[in-house]
């Protein structure tokens, strides 16, 4: 928060801040583990995943105790990496079906029913999962709703060109932005 709040100061125009889960507490997930394979126990609309929605507002609300204020969040990151992640990362897997039910049903009406304005985004992932993802998760039209933008990762970039998934993905649902969220360099030892 210090850090957050000294770059904010710092900056000539307002920053524009988003968070992204890793993972929900051990005594919410199947594997009873913060790391390594695992779900949200249960299914969308039961107090696991409603708690777990709760986790969001409660973790807005605390840093806008401190004047930190998030323009978006996202349901989860890279909600797939979760099915093929070493033991000891700490992740949840969704599935896009899971991640639209989970919306719909818990945080699109938690962060709604929030004082706060923060937008919500989907994926957080690969964009190699577009447009699948987004026809499952916006094809509903409940927890399209909700959704602001689509949250994307560059690292597969080389195996799907931007037509096919980006361009795509625009095109089914112009509404909805498209905006890289994580990338670095160095991933693939080639």
């Amino acid at each position: 928060i210090p850090l957050l709040r000294r770059a904010l100061a710092m900056s000539k125009r307002p920053l524009l801040l988003f968070a992204s889960p890793w993972t929900a507490p051990a005594w919410m997930r199947s594997n009873g583990d913060v790391r390594g394979k695992g779900t949200l126990k249960g299914k969308a609309g039961d107090k696991y995943h409603k708690a777990w929605a709760n986790y969001f507002i409660k973790f807005l609300d605390e840093y806008a105790k401190h004047n930190v204020t998030f323009w978006a969040v996202t349901a989860q990151n890279e909600p797939l990496a979760g099915l093929f992640t070493p033991p000891q990362a700490p992740t949840i897997a969704f599935t896009a079906a899971q991640q639209r039910d989970f919306i719909a049903q818990d945080l699109g009406p938690a962060l709604a029913r929030s004082a706060h304005r923060t937008r919500l985004l989907m994926l957080d992932d690969q964009r190699i999962h577009l447009p699948h993802w987004a026809k499952v998760v916006l094809g509903n039209a409940t927890a399209a709703r909700y959704v602001a933008g689509l949250a994307v990762h560059w690292y597969l970039d080389a195996i799907v060109p931007p037509g096919c998934s980006l361009e795509a993905t625009h095109k089914l649902f112009p509404d909805h932005f498209l905006l890289y969220t994580e990338a670095c360099t160095g991933f693939f030892m080639f």
